[in-house]
């Protein structure tokens, strides 16, 4: 969906619900006309047409069937009894007419009333095209579009509330403050530039703090942009580990659902599992795979070789010890080898079981402590922790562990240490582009300055800069980026 593509007065529709059998299903219209529209398909059109904006019409949806040749009057049949959202251009998500139909969920009902729309007059909505209405209307910023999808993908909780800050303008009041400390020293410059023979004028005119706050907090933004990115997109947590480890039970204990089978019998975790869960509001995808030993079951063999390619793509992998028996030498040699953030789990805490100092080669407290063996080897030994995926004794300790990995490379720029930090992040990688853009573009005009380039010259730098920030908040929008945003969208959106 582009600006040459984009007719504003065409009325469209779309069913704004999931096809699933539910208590309610809504479909929404939106465009010049579209009350009208559906008023010729309502049991009581003149309630719809006087009806205000933001108010609610009960009656039914029907559709005509023949014209008796009688009366001459259109025979109706009787679709679904439904309530009527109306929304009256300014004051609507789109800036246009709207109206929202809410009917009963059934799939074949929502599809009779959508399928009615479209014969009534109405074009089927492209993805993101309400959005995108809303966008092009002056309802919304493409930082605040943007978000609108980031929260429909969100995984966690933190996830979520780091989109709603973004959705409710933190992003854009950032870039927006950042964009006036550029503007006013812009316009300090192109006051000397103007009237150079006025001393008074020209006197501490370009005061090159402002510049510099505006590239620090640009940095601050692009710091954010990897915090962020963390939270959206998730990291791969995988279980590996001997068989009967305890692999299968802390996968289920982490879902807290029974999603694996649980058994004694050794191999019985043949194939990968995999499913989406919250580490200390982390989305991680948890692997449980199947346990690493020699076989000669060629099923079990596959799922051996699976589990190790699996590892190699982890961000953090969990190697589980069953805490019963120790560590043996097929353990320590994979933890020597993993290349990957490794957390070394000691399972069945529960039933006890006392651990060696050569079990103990692996830090229990996480903190990164070298045993005699390794250190001789130059490397310091992995964290490790003990758990009980029954008593879920250990659990928060592992799950801060995996935090800590996941986000040891953030430094400040997590995103989740406060709620301020939160909203203003960087919410897609266009943005973090943008962005880098204009911190270059800063930085550049700094750098002239310093060597004494033309005032003219620093003047570009920040108007390309400007430039930059307006993408970010869709100031400035090159219809391929626009199409790549709103293409992205489910249709009722």
């Amino acid at each position: 969906m582009t600006p040459n593509q984009y007719t504003p007065e065409e009325p469209i529709s779309s069913i704004a619900t999931a096809l699933a059998p539910a208590a309610l299903g809504i479909v929404r219209v939106s465009g010049k006309g579209c009350i009208e529209l559906v008023s010729k398909v309502f049991s009581r059109p003149k309630a719809l047409l006087e009806a205000a904006g933001n108010t609610l019409v009960y009656g039914w949806i029907q559709a005509p069937v023949v014209e008796c040749p009688q009366s001459g009057c259109i025979e109706t049949t009787k679709i679904d009894e439904v309530m009527l959202a109306v929304y009256r251009a300014p004051k609507s998500f789109t800036g246009e007419d709207m109206v929202e139909i809410f009917c009963h969920g059934g799939p074949a009902v929502v599809m009779a009333v959508q399928n009615l729309m479209l014969k009534s007059g109405f074009r089927q909505a492209n993805r993101g095209e309400y959005t995108f209405r809303a966008f092009i209307n002056g309802k919304t910023d493409l930082t605040k579009a943007e978000a609108v999808k980031e929260i429909i993908d969100s995984h966690t909780d933190v996830s979520r509330s780091h989109a709603a800050g973004r959705l409710a303008g933190g992003l854009f009041e950032e870039i927006d403050s950042i964009k006036k400390l550029i503007i006013d020293t812009l316009a300090a410059i192109e006051v000397e530039i103007e009237y150079p023979e006025d001393e008074e004028t020209i006197a501490d005119s370009f005061d090159r703090s402002d510049i510099e706050l505006a590239a620090s907090r640009l940095q601050a933004l692009v710091d954010s942009w990897r915090g962020e990115k963390l939270y959206q997109d998730g990291a791969r947590v995988v279980l590996a580990g001997r068989t009967n480890a305890g692999k299968s039970s802390l996968f289920n204990a982490i879902l807290k659902e029974e999603r694996a089978i649980v058994s004694d019998i050794e191999g019985t975790t043949r194939d990968w599992l995999e499913s989406w869960a919250s580490i200390n509001g982390i989305p991680v995808r948890l692997f449980d795979t199947a346990g690493l030993r020699q076989t000669s079951d060629v099923i079990e063999a596959q799922g051996v070789e699976i589990s190790r390619s699996l590892v190699h793509d982890a961000d953090v992998v969990l190697y589980l010890v069953d805490g019963t028996q120790g560590m043996n030498e097929e353990d320590q040699q994979f933890i020597d080898n993993c290349k990957e953030p490794l957390i070394v789990v000691y399972t069945k805490s529960d039933k006890g079981g006392v651990l060696g100092d050569k079990q103990l080669c692996c830090d229990p407290l996480g903190e990164g402590v070298a045993s005699n063996e390794v250190r001789a080897r130059g490397r310091l030994s992995p964290p490790a922790c003990k758990i009980s995926s029954k008593t879920g004794a250990g659990l928060s300790d592992l799950f801060a562990k995996i935090y800590g990995l996941l986000t040891a490379d953030l430094g400040g720029s997590g995103a989740g240490s406060t709620t301020e930090r939160a909203q203003a992040g960087l919410g897609s990688a266009r943005q973090k582009e943008a962005v880098s853009e204009a911190l270059e573009c800063v930085r550049h005009a700094l750098v002239s300055a310093d060597d004494n380039y033309s005032l003219d010259a620093v003047v570009q730098d920040l108007e390309d800069a400007l430039d930059s920030l307006g993408e970010v908040t869709g100031d400035v929008t090159p219809d391929d980026v626009l199409g790549s945003i709103f293409a992205n969208f489910c249709v009722g959106k």
